[in-house]
């Protein structure tokens, strides 16, 4: 039995290369799957990629069918520590599932030195090629171009804070995220503050289209003046594979500016 860490300090006791592994993250999803092909049992409801992928679901990241999870006997389930409840992950490990909770990583290179020992140790995995050359695409951090707010999410309104790794995306191609200082990772300021901002020191408006989809008239609707672009959420905020389509994807969008 090889006793592993996980990035919260926790053990994860693996008695050999992961081969039966539930996940119940989309963007960790892609990355085993591309790197490991065949050696998932399971995933969650949103894991949409690859666009192959044929597994059994388990209901949503936050509220997984737990009892499908233990059916399906994984040697390993993949977690993360903001997409996930502890209670579950408890109740997983309580049934004798070792579970690898990422953390939740606030800049790309964390993301991906996480990526990379779950693939080298859980796995037993040479260093894939995609990682490698994300590194690579991602290692530059641009002089700041625009000064922006960045919603993931309304009804109630709440935007990118301190600390997150969508927020980093962005800084290292030259937008400076105007909630950056903010005291939590994601604020919930009303839309008269956010109109405010736009007014002032914000010269952008960045719309994903997840996890909640904005679309052109969300924009020109409640910021009638405000410049925006409207980006694919998966780019901004999956870390794998993803991203490395994801730099020239955005890098594109925002010269179109």
């Amino acid at each position: 039995m090889t006793y592993l860490v996980d990035d919260l300090g926790e053990p994860v006791p693996l008695s050999g290369p992961a081969s039966r592994v539930v996940s119940l993250v989309p963007s960790l999803t892609e990355a085993v799957e591309v790197s490991a092909p065949g050696r998932l049992a399971g995933a969650t409801d949103y894991c949409t990629h690859p666009s192959t992928l044929d597994v059994p679901r388990v209901g949503g990241s936050k509220y997984p069918k737990l009892d499908r999870v233990l059916e399906l006997a994984p040697d390993l389930v993949l977690a993360n520590s903001e997409e996930n409840r502890q209670d579950d992950v408890e109740r997983l490990r309580a049934n004798g599932i070792p579970v690898w909770v990422m953390a939740a990583s606030a800049t790309v290179p964390a993301a991906l030195g996480s990526l990379r020992r779950i693939l080298t140790q859980a796995y037993e995995l040479e260093e894939p090629d995609w990682l490698v050359s994300a590194e690579e695409a991602w290692r530059e951090v641009r002089p700041v171009r625009f000064h922006a707010v960045v919603p993931v999410w309304r009804k109630p309104w709440i935007v990118l804070g301190r600390d997150t790794f969508a927020g980093d995306v962005l800084r290292r191609l030259g937008v400076a995220n105007v909630y950056a200082g903010s005291e939590e990772r994601y604020p919930r300021p009303d839309v008269e503050e956010l109109r405010a901002h736009l007014a002032a020191d914000a010269d952008l408006l960045v719309l994903p289209d997840e996890p909640y989809l904005f679309t052109e008239e969300d924009g020109p609707d409640h910021f009638p003046d405000a410049r925006y672009v409207l980006v694919s959420g998966r780019h901004l905020t999956w870390y794998g594979p993803s991203l490395v389509e994801a730099h020239a994807a955005l890098t594109e969008a925002l010269a179109g500016l």
